[in-house]
């Protein structure tokens, strides 16, 4: 931006606002619109609600494809040099990917407000995840079980559920993997959050801390840091972080109690921060899955979570994967688990590159099931951003 004056910099910045409140004001109407037309056109208050939430998954894919690193815009240049004093580059990257999903949420609660089921309560990083992939405009509904999320979205309590799936320290989350197979929900999504876990407490130095409380994952992922820096604590498991982080704020500092949990939990608590960033591995990630009834559309950037059962006979696993392998498609994670059903049998979770309404992956999809007993898509969604 070429050298301006302050007033006339600031006669700009309203101008704009005025124009994006306008944009933001004729997207929301369009949203409503939609609503309205659904509304028109279904007999029934299940057909609404089915229809909205096809619509959120519509809406989510398509803002996904706009949100794709390294498309024109994301850049832009900030009028300042290195050299400036407030040590600004040439170019800012904007996170416009938070800034849609929040512009996402306030759109579609003009339809209806989203509602979104996920492991209580809140506080935890699941509620993270949630926020982060809907907006903070989302009505939240905390149940006490896995199950409960997958039931809440059966009985039309919640549009969408959230549930972790795997961790790049501590492995795949079994609870869920069972879940999908009992369950007919598609996965129309994915989270991965950066875990960054934070020691929280009444007191207000490590010396004081005589146990640490937090959910089993969490306390190894952190043992090594606990070790070297509380020595002295007991470690404590805990149903999740943020029950954790209530038993530390209900707790008097002469009692010692520290939990692990995220640094939102820490204010939504108000407890003191005593060190952040306390994981052994700096890149601890974990992967979520958003879970509905309706598979969002393709964008080009996508992923395909597939269910197969190998065949039971020499040579199965190599028969199950060979189809991939021969169409060139990228398989990106397996899983097994016990069938349930019968000893010593195996269920394989795949997650592999493309929409199954590919065609590529479609003919892949034919050929598993001229090859193996069973094979299922759990579901098309939108990579999400690594």
């Amino acid at each position: 931006m070429a050298s301006k004056s302050p007033d006339a910099v600031t006669d700009a910045v309203i101008e704009l606002d005025r124009k994006i409140n306008d944009l933001i004001a004729q997207r929301v109407a369009c949203m409503a619109a939609l609503g309205e037309q659904s509304s028109e056109h279904s007999d029934s208050v299940n057909e609404v609600s089915s229809s909205h939430s096809q619509r959120i998954s519509d809406v989510l894919a398509r803002a996904a494809i706009a949100r794709r690193a390294n498309e024109p815009g994301l850049a832009v240049d900030s009028g300042q040099s290195q050299s400036t004093r407030s040590g600004q580059y040439d170019e800012i990257d904007l996170d416009t990917d938070a800034l849609f999903r929040q512009l996402d949420a306030v759109c579609l609660e003009s339809v209806a407000p989203v509602r979104v089921a996920f492991l209580g309560p809140l506080g935890t990083y699941t509620h993270d995840a949630v926020l982060h992939h809907f907006g903070h405009q989302v009505q939240v509904l905390a149940v006490p079980t896995f199950a409960e999320i997958f039931s809440a979205i059966d009985n039309g309590t919640a549009d969408y559920g959230v549930a972790p799936i795997e961790n790049s320290t501590e492995g795949a989350v079994n609870q869920t993997h069972d879940l999908l197979v009992d369950n007919d929900l598609q996965i129309c999504g994915e989270v991965r959050l950066r875990i960054r876990h934070s020691l929280m407490s009444q007191c207000e130095t490590l010396s004081a801390i005589r146990a640490v409380h937090a959910h089993p994952q969490s306390l190894a992922q952190c043992r090594q840091w606990l070790q070297q820096n509380v020595p002295y604590a007991v470690t404590v498991s805990e149903s999740s972080n943020a029950a954790a982080a209530v038993l530390a704020k209900q707790s008097s500092p002469e009692q010692g109690i520290a939990a692990i949990a995220s640094a939102s939990a820490a204010d939504r608590f108000e407890l003191c921060s005593l060190a952040q960033g306390i994981e052994d591995i700096a890149n601890n990630t974990t992967r979520f899955v958003v879970l509905g009834r309706h598979q969002p559309a393709p964008t080009g950037h996508d992923a395909t979570s597939l269910l197969i059962s190998a065949p039971h006979k020499p040579g199965g696993l190599r028969r199950m994967l060979q189809p991939l392998e021969d169409a060139g498609v990228s398989m990106t994670r397996i899983e097994s688990r016990p069938a349930r059903t019968q000893l010593w049998e195996y269920l394989f979770f795949i997650d592999v590159t493309g929409h199954c309404q590919d065609p590529k992956l479609a003919d892949v999809l034919t050929r598993l099931k001229e090859e193996t007993p069973l094979v299922r898509v759990l579901g098309s969604y939108p990579r999400a951003a690594r």
